[in-house]
């Protein structure tokens, strides 16, 4: 049974859309028949993220528009077998998102037999973020360990809660899972960012990720490579335990504490 998955956030700029590739990827690697689909509409960046640019000729706003079909807007991730990106247009507004035209595009991928339909969300709450969560089975909400991400995120959780179609329709609520983003051990240790347990404190939604800040994220971004790909980064491996979570293996949750220094680290301040 196909499920639609969201990814989400109220806030822009926390990785929302590196964790969109990110878990498609991974779901796809595990051997589940995936689509990532690009809401952002005119500010695409998840076929840059995936590699694709250059093979984008049609578009999610051309197939809802019926100018071309969905096999001709379909891009087939040339890493994974299972693996398909949905781009969408640079050029239109977000109201090219019609709900009965992203309706019928989910049907027909549906129809296709896949096993996740994974969306990546604009930020915030306008149109083009309502349409990619009002079909959601279920909803990652991508936050970051500072306030303000983390009271937008708040916010997602009550539009998830009022505005779906599940909520609409009074049937089960989306099954939310929270994915914090951007986390750095060493400053939460000074207090400069949020701890794990405060987010949960405040957005009381189940944990299925930590991802640590790293260099390897924006190295994969550059290189049109999702950063899951790179299992030699703690982002990567940290990505990979998210994947696990959310198909609901049990795995210890890694990389909440700071690295330990060495002997010479702390008489000279190296890392030596």
């Amino acid at each position: 049974m196909t499920k639609v998955v969201v990814v989400t956030s109220g806030k822009g700029g926390v990785g929302k859309t590196t964790s969109s590739a990110a878990i498609g990827t991974g779901l796809a690697l595990r051997g589940h028949k995936t689509v990532i689909i690009d809401f952002d509409v005119g500010l695409r960046n998840l076929d840059l993220i995936m590699g694709c640019e250059r093979r984008v000729v049609f578009d999610f706003v051309n197939v809802i528009n019926g100018d071309a079909t969905l096999s001709q807007a379909l891009i087939k991730d040339k890493r994974v077998e299972n693996l398909h990106v949905f781009p969408t247009s640079q050029t239109r507004d977000k109201d090219a998102l019609t709900m009965s035209g992203v309706e019928r595009v989910l049907d027909e991928l549906r129809e296709l037999k896949f096993d996740y339909i994974v969306c990546d969300s604009p930020a915030g709450i306008e149109h083009g973020a309502v349409a990619a969560l009002y079909f959601a089975d279920e909803a990652i909400v991508v936050t970051n360990p500072e306030v303000s991400s983390v009271r937008d995120s708040d916010r997602i959780l009550g539009i998830l809660a009022s505005k779906s179609r599940r909520a609409q329709r009074g049937e089960e609520p989306v099954h939310e899972h929270l994915l914090l983003t951007r986390y750095s051990a060493d400053r939460v240790e000074r207090g400069e960012m949020l701890t794990v347990k405060d987010v949960n404190d405040i957005l009381a939604i189940p944990l299925i990720g930590v991802i640590p800040e790293s260099p390897a994220v924006l190295k994969a971004s550059n290189m049109g490579v999702p950063v899951i790909h790179d299992q030699e980064s703690l982002a990567g491996q940290a990505y990979s335990d998210a994947v696990a979570r959310f198909l609901g293996e049990k795995r210890d949750m890694r990389f909440l504490a700071p690295p330990r220094k060495g002997l010479l680290h702390k008489l000279f301040g190296t890392n030596a």
